[in-house]
């Protein structure tokens, strides 16, 4: 219950602004999550190897996406054959994998620039009522004076860098993670698509 005060008095230091920037940050992880998740690789061994032990059947059960992806592209090499047509199949089955790959991809991405944007527009504003409360000479009779209006108009650009480089940190991180992946989806379909494994 404390920290939820702490936390209340918190965000009503900052402004009006902190409860967009608190959405953000639920937006933000949910996003994140979602794509840790949904980038399992699953085997860590080379492509090549993984194919092969799905091939010959000392792998059974995928554990994450290129594991899946083989045993789905495996099934369908085995109807239409190993050969350079078959490609357009495997295309069409791996279509739904770059989907999940890329998913929340832009959101994330959105977040982490938008976010410091909307702590500056909070202390735009929180200097704003400073100067205004100054003009006023309201400010003195408040106890801080005009370092305690300052420091309060700071806790949106606090907070919307808080929310920012985290989020950058670990976006960049499943970025390369799902180039990665990418490759190695592609890397399926050139090994399967040709004559031997």
């Amino acid at each position: 219950m404390e920290a939820f005060t702490h936390f209340t008095e918190y965000m009503q230091n900052g402004g009006y602004v902190m409860w967009p920037l608190a959405l953000l940050v639920l937006v933000l992880w949910y996003a994140i999550g979602f794509r840790f998740h949904t980038l399992k690789r699953g085997s860590n061994a080379n492509v090549r190897n993984i194919v092969r032990k799905f091939e010959s059947g000392k792998k059974t059960l995928p554990k994450g996406m290129i594991d899946g992806a083989i045993v789905e592209a495996l099934a369908i090499v085995a109807i239409h054959g190993r050969v350079s047509s078959s490609r357009k199949y495997l295309d069409d089955a791996f279509n739904k994998y770059k989907r999940e790959i890329t998913q929340f991809e832009t959101i994330i991405r959105t977040i982490v620039a938008a976010a410091p944007l909307i702590g500056l527009l909070g202390t735009v504003i929180g200097m704003i009522e400073t100067f205004d409360s100054l003009a006023s000479a309201s400010l003195f009779s408040q106890s801080g004076g005009i370092a305690g209006g300052v420091s309060q108009a700071l806790f949106t650009t606090q907070f919307g860098l808080v929310v920012a480089v985290p989020g950058l940190i670990i976006g960049k991180i499943l970025d390369k993670k799902a180039s990665t992946m990418e490759l190695e989806l592609e890397q399926i379909k050139d090994i399967l698509c040709s004559e031997g494994v």
